[in-house]
């Protein structure tokens, strides 16, 4: 027997008759401490702020406004598909401000940290990758446990032949994209260690953090990163404060934005660590990012175009920066810099 398909339908529930009620119910209008209480606008009846809230609040407000969102929330947990929604609102309240204020999004966050982002590409094309100019890329890796021994000489297989084409001057890391174990990692990690990869990334599934503490103890010498499936701020200060990684790589259109990403580079920053948003360079919000915050070191690359179709031609908002010679620089004009009119939403919603 199989699911055939899955259908989701309210159920509407039968109302009680409650007029002859003595007095209304203590959760009509009964003060009661919520996730919202610091704002007095919503403290006085808990039912203030659920379901539709948020409403008329100023919208150069970002930090206030993003800890709004984070709260009313937290019923259901910021986390997933939440922050998702988290990270659209704040963005657009980012691009707003900087075209307010006729300034790129990166001078409101205190301006250049850096003359240009150093770029890594990242996809298994590694010859268009060095004829574009790249002095570092990352390799999807093929094999995990599932395919045993022989997944293990695949990989490493992949990562010699890898090696031996790009020569010793450029740096090379391999994404594990939560398909590990911490055997398998392990054994794998000792294999490649003649190869010297910068970082191993995103070995085990992102909920596993006794996982990462027990791959930090048992790879002391391998530089390791991950985070692109964290969300919100919590889990980049568990990693920073117990050492988890050497690189924490939330996405800035998932973990909640330009203010969450702020965050997370001054907790990384705080820890001697490192911050290196994932696909940051493929947007304008990454951009704008990576090129202000000192803690973050470099910036990711995903490369869509097939070997020989020139970057521009990929580009999917129009004013995004793509790299030359393994570097950018963002768009200097307001907010991020995108060349979008109102027909081009229109056309994209199809």
């Amino acid at each position: 027997m199989k699911i055939k398909n899955i259908r989701a339908f309210p159920l509407r529930r039968k109302v009680a008759d409650i007029s002859d009620a003595r007095r209304p119910g203590w959760q009509d209008d009964a003060e009661i401490a919520n996730p919202m209480s610091r704002y007095p606008r919503y403290k006085a009846r808990r039912s203030s702020w659920r379901p539709a809230a948020g409403e008329g609040e100023p919208c150069l407000a970002t930090e206030r406004l993003w800890d709004m969102m984070f709260r009313l929330a937290s019923p259901y947990s910021a986390a997933g598909l939440a922050a998702y929604a988290i990270s659209a609102v704040d963005l657009a309240l980012w691009d707003l401000k900087g075209r307010v204020l006729q300034r790129p999004v990166y001078e409101l966050l205190g301006g250049p940290a850096r003359e240009q982002i150093t770029c890594y590409a990242t996809g298994n094309d590694t010859d268009w990758h060095m004829e574009l100019g790249f002095k570092a890329t990352k390799l999807a890796c093929p094999y995990g446990p599932a395919d045993g021994l022989a997944g293990l000489a695949g990989d490493e297989r992949l990562v010699a032949r890898t090696r031996d084409m790009i020569g010793d001057d450029i740096e090379l890391m391999l994404d594990c994209w939560m398909a590990f174990d911490v055997e398998f990692a392990v054994r794998l990690a000792d294999r490649l260690r003649r190869y010297r990869l910068k970082w191993i990334e995103d070995c085990l599934i992102p909920e596993d953090l006794a996982g990462f503490a027990e791959l930090r103890r048992r790879l002391p010498n391998q530089g390791l990163a991950t985070g692109e499936h964290w969300y919100v701020i919590q889990p980049f200060f568990e990693a920073a404060r117990n050492g988890l990684v050497d690189i924490l790589q939330p996405d800035i259109e998932w973990a909640g934005g330009l203010t969450a990403c702020v965050k997370i580079c001054h907790i990384a920053e705080a820890a001697g660590r490192s911050v290196m948003l994932h696909a940051g360079m493929n947007t304008p919000f990454g951009q704008h990012l990576t090129f202000a915050m000192p803690s973050a070191t470099w910036g990711e690359y995903f490369v869509h175009a097939p070997p020989g179709v020139p970057l521009e031609r990929m580009v999917t908002i129009p004013g995004t920066a793509v790299p030359y010679d393994g570097s950018l620089r963002p768009s200097d004009a307001p907010g991020f810099g995108m060349e979008i009119d109102l027909d081009w939403v229109e056309a994209q919603a199809g």
